[in-house]
């Protein structure tokens, strides 16, 4: 285990000294916690493109505008009548029947870090709180499901809003900490052998650390509750089931072309295999789209493995038939400018952006919402955070008006205002 994965521990044991409490929440529970009678998602799979992807060389083209506005690329057919994609889509292009395009997400957030915030909380950033990530919540609300983590991130947590906030550390995500397309991909700390020689040891550096950190009168708690966490997540680890789902190379050499032998591939490959086997929230994380120069070999460069990843994903879920009960999501932090500026790239925007959500409750083959002419606003059906996140949890079967407790006794909603949106769901 990294020492960077034990300063992460650190900074969560300083928190909590600062609030008086080894783990200010309310452990609810899963059998205690509010929920919808019959959740249409059992599980989720959150790809995420960091740096803010094009909707204009994406899933929303404008093809009728001038360069400038239109950007380098063409358009292509979808199997939906009517909806076009820029031409970096061609194999997404292929499932469109499978999935519903939101063109008119949006929010105010320019900044990498705060816009991030948002997509992974479901909350504005506050200097006064630190939120949980949806991937956080549903661990804390449902728990662990067949000896697997309920909360995985691949390869790596990407940002701290993808953690617990003011949640326990006991939810936050077990991290692969090892990129399944490189050689010889090994998960951090999953082995066969040799995980309990080292548990004391783990132990020993958390201990040091509390002791140089601060002196506190719930030292004790908080180690015992770390202690907890840490043999709640080897023993998940010593368990057959566990080794099996990461182990990548149980999969047919032709499934694993199918998804791509590349990072988008097998990162996407790998999170079908962990929901499979019972995980409930999966976050991968695949290229750079922060395209402020040449968008058009950028965009090629990034989109062409996540393009044929993401359809082999949707149709491979399908096949299985575990697309209905399978959530994928396929977001990013914003949109891009909607011109293109001197240097041939596009810059930040997030007035108006396009994701995509298929199974788990969700229509087939529906656009909603729609941009302006040439992408300045939404036009049609805005779609702000709150009612992405709401709509996440409520397909879960997660009350979105649920309080968790927050430091200071303060209860904060799993989501603070919007809506259901009830157009998509099936």
């Amino acid at each position: 285990m990294s020492r960077d994965y034990f300063s992460g521990r650190r900074e969560f044991i300083k928190n909590a000294a600062l609030v008086g409490s080894a783990f200010p929440f309310i452990s609810y529970g899963a059998d205690k916690a509010k929920k919808s009678k019959e959740p249409k998602a059992k599980s989720v799979i959150h790809i995420f493109l960091p740096g803010g992807m094009s909707a204009q060389e994406s899933f929303d083209p404008k093809p009728f505008n001038p360069y400038e506005y239109r950007g380098p690329y063409g358009t292509v057919k979808t199997n939906v009548t009517g909806v076009h994609f820029s031409e970096t889509m061609k194999h997404t292009a292929k499932v469109m029947d499978k999935i519903t395009v939101i063109r008119s997400m949006t929010h105010g957030e320019a900044a990498h870090e705060r816009g991030t915030h948002n997509m992974f909380t479901g909350y504005r950033p506050s200097p006064a709180i630190k939120y949980p990530s949806m991937g956080s919540i549903v661990a804390h609300q449902l728990g662990t499901r067949n000896d697997i983590p309920p909360y995985i991130c691949i390869p790596n947590q990407p940002n701290e809003f993808a953690g617990t906030g003011f949640l326990s550390s006991s939810y936050s995500a077990f991290s692969l900490g090892s990129d399944p397309a490189s050689g010889g991909f090994k998960v951090r700390d999953l082995k066969v052998n040799g995980i309990k020689a080292d548990r004391q040891e783990r132990r020993k550096q958390i201990l040091e650390m509390v002791d140089g950190d601060f002196k506190h009168k719930n030292k004790a708690d908080i180690v015992k509750a770390m202690d907890s966490f840490y043999n709640k997540a080897f023993n998940l680890m010593d368990s057959p089931k566990a080794q099996a789902a990461f182990d990548l190379n149980k999969e047919d050499a032709k499934m694993r072309d199918k998804y791509g032998r590349n990072q988008a591939g097998q990162r996407f490959l790998m999170a079908r295999r962990l929901v499979e086997a019972g995980s409930r929230y999966v976050t991968v994380t695949a290229g750079g789209w922060d395209h402020h120069n040449d968008i058009r070999s950028n965009m090629e460069r990034h989109m062409t493995p996540v393009d044929q990843a993401y359809a082999a994903l949707i149709t491979d879920l399908h096949q299985r038939g575990m697309l209905d009960s399978t959530l994928v999501l396929l977001t990013t932090e914003f949109g891009r400018t909607p011109k293109i500026n001197k240097t041939r790239g596009r810059d930040h925007y997030p007035k108006v952006f396009s994701i995509a959500m298929a199974g788990g409750g969700i229509k087939k083959g529906l656009v909603y919402g729609m941009s302006d002419a040439t992408s300045v606003a939404p036009e049609e059906d805005p779609v702000y955070v709150q009612d992405f996140a709401r709509t996440v949890h409520h397909l879960l079967g997660i009350d979105p008006e649920h309080r968790l407790m927050a430091p200071g006794d303060r209860p904060v909603a799993v989501v603070d205002g919007g809506n259901i949106l009830e157009d998509i769901i099936a």
